[in-house]
């Protein structure tokens, strides 16, 4: 995996999207420069699931970036995406390399120094610090870790860490110069009005 794909990486949300839809959304975003999208959605079907991350595979492919799925390793490997997300209640990083073999990309969140050194040690290729800011998308992981915890869980594992929650164009480079690899975005991207603009934007950062 090229660490510099986890740049800018796009986390999607159906509801965010509106009426543009996750794929177009997605295609926007990758013209404009996101090296990496995951597929996240807790509310669709397994076939439904399926069937949308075949289309952002591809789109993917074609623009060069990553595909991973979030939670779900049987969507993944019907798929043929590039890797999967876990986060703490999913299935255990070593686990999930058993299924998926060494070429998939596990990414893993983190919300400790601990959590960080055990995803690293278990196999996973990056780490996502979640949550920074207060966000609406993440409304199940307690109080935000602020950017001074980018530091501390750089500190506990090797892995390029990518940093999610709230981030936008206004505090992107703050991030950054805190020491993340990379920004997830969600809602800065998915509910924009113009979305190659916002994507410009933060590859500025």
């Amino acid at each position: 995996m090229n660490p510099e794909r986890l740049s800018l990486y796009l986390v999607t949300d159906p509801v965010l999207s509106r009426s543009r839809g996750v794929e177009e959304t997605c295609r926007l975003a990758l013209e404009a420069g996101v090296g990496a999208v995951q597929l996240r959605d807790k509310s669709a079907s397994t076939r439904e699931l399926v069937r949308l991350a075949v289309i952002l595979r591809d789109l993917c492919g074609k623009h060069g970036a990553l595909f991973i799925v979030n939670d779900r390793i049987d969507v993944a490997m019907a798929s043929g995406a590039d890797g999967v997300h876990l986060g703490q209640d999913d299935m255990p990083v070593f686990l999930a390399r058993k299924f998926l073999g060494p070429g998939a990309v596990i990414g893993a969140s983190a919300r400790s120094p601990e959590e960080a050194e055990s995803a690293w040690r278990e196999g996973a290729d990056y780490i996502a610090a979640n949550l920074i800011f207060p966000t609406d998308t993440k409304t199940d992981l307690g109080e935000p870790l602020g950017i001074e915890a980018i530091l501390e869980l750089k500190k506990a594992s090797p892995l390029p860490l990518v940093a999610i929650g709230g981030i936008n164009p206004s505090n992107a480079d703050s991030v950054r110069r805190a020491g993340a690899d990379g920004i997830a975005v969600v809602s800065s991207i998915m509910a924009a009005e113009d979305v190659p603009e916002v994507v410009r934007a933060l590859l500025k950062m």
